[in-house]
């Protein structure tokens, strides 16, 4: 609805003090729209890609030249600007991608899963590219199944379920519910059936939950001694390979708000491609 693909049902939309209820392309000029999938032309050039993007913006035959010369100059894409959008690797279209979406220098950026699906390096360099983005000004609107992801880039984060935004606030208020929560996780190699119910009856204080298969998450309000529960557990049977501690994290709240399991998670992120 933002970027005048869809008609709202009810409501308002104002952009730039430009209200787009009815008219929702009449801000097209100030946002930049970066999809999932690429809307580029195979058979086009890197750099013809840029300047052909740059002249639907009515930007003039220099300016465009010397805009798309300075993003391919930016992201590290000067050696292939003559080569054809279709033989680029994952990482370098999506690079190309956003850099066209940025081309007439919007205001509002709005970016659909900008790291999904391509190498480590390509990922680390678009997020620091997002990073330099935000503090030049530009307003970014970025949708990721990566909640470290937002975490990390984020001013405000929105907990979309259902089609519904069930939370939003910035990083800092959602977590601090669980700031002061100590929280520890312990795998173990071999399963033993009532692990779980046994530590709750040896140590009733502390909150256990398994948040995935061999694995036992406790939580308390006061510091966890370690050694105590593991020597618990391998006199249950347990063989533990692993017992650290583990600081509150943005994935912790999204769990606890929406109820969606760690292991549902990471289904939907192997679903949607992403190689991290």
């Amino acid at each position: 609805m933002l970027t005048g693909l869809a008609r709202p049902d009810a409501g308002t939309i104002h952009i730039g003090g430009i209200d787009c209820t009815q008219k929702p392309r009449a801000a097209q000029h100030l946002i930049g729209v970066v999809p999932d999938e690429s809307n580029l032309y195979p058979e086009l050039s890197g750099y013809d890609n840029l300047c052909f993007c740059a002249a639907l913006y009515g930007m003039g035959k220099a300016e465009r030249e010397a805009r798309a010369t300075q993003l391919l100059e930016t992201f590290d894409l000067i050696k292939a600007a003559g080569r054809k959008f279709g033989g680029y690797s994952k990482g370098m279209k999506r690079k190309l991608t956003i850099a066209a979406g940025i081309i007439h220098r919007p205001q509002i950026l709005f970016l659909d899963e900008p790291t999904t699906g391509i190498d480590v390096a390509s990922a680390r360099q678009l997020r620091q590219l997002i990073t330099d983005l935000h503090q030049k000004g530009t307003t970014i609107f970025l949708t990721t199944h990566y909640i470290e992801e937002a975490e990390r880039l984020c001013d405000r984060i929105a907990f979309i379920l259902s089609g519904r935004i069930v939370r939003i606030d910035s990083v800092a208020q959602l977590i601090q519910p669980i700031r002061d929560k100590h929280v520890m996780q312990i795998s173990c190699e071999n399963g033993v059936n009532g692990l779980s119910e046994r530590l709750a009856g040896e140590y009733p204080d502390l909150n256990f939950s398994s948040p995935e298969t061999g694995v036992i998450q406790v939580e308390a309000d006061a510091p966890i001694r370690v050694g105590p529960m593991v020597r618990f557990l391998e006199d249950q049977g347990a063989e533990v390979s692993e017992a650290r501690k583990m600081k509150p994290s943005l994935e912790d709240v999204f769990i606890r708000i929406t109820g969606i399991g760690a292991d549902v998670m990471r289904r939907e992120k192997e679903k949607s491609g992403g190689k991290q």
